[in-house]
């Protein structure tokens, strides 16, 4: 499982610009199955994506598709986890 932690890199009007082609690409990956759950952060400075993939490399290469990547609209943090506790409706997630 791994976090994908965005923090903008531009101004709001910028990201704006951006942001139907970001929802395309978060859309993709939620009928894929990689994605589950994603969000602004709180200030409006970047935001949240939670991520399944089988490795770190699968996840790099989901995350370098985004258009706020690929426009260096903002910069990402890669954080990997492994869930050891969870609510049992969340289990469906755990495993690929």
């Amino acid at each position: 499982m791994f976090i994908f932690s965005i923090t903008y890199l531009k101004p709001i009007s910028e990201v704006e610009k951006y942001l139907p082609q970001h929802i395309d690409y978060l859309e993709r990956h939620y009928q894929s199955g990689h994605f589950i759950a994603s969000g602004r952060k709180v200030p409006r400075i970047g935001g949240v994506i939670l991520c399944r993939a089988e490795n770190k490399e699968q996840a790099l290469t989901i995350m370098q598709k985004d258009p706020f990547y690929i426009y260096q609209i903002a910069q990402y943090e890669l954080i990997e986890f492994i869930p050891t506790k969870f609510a049992k409706e969340f289990e469906v997630f755990i495993s690929l």
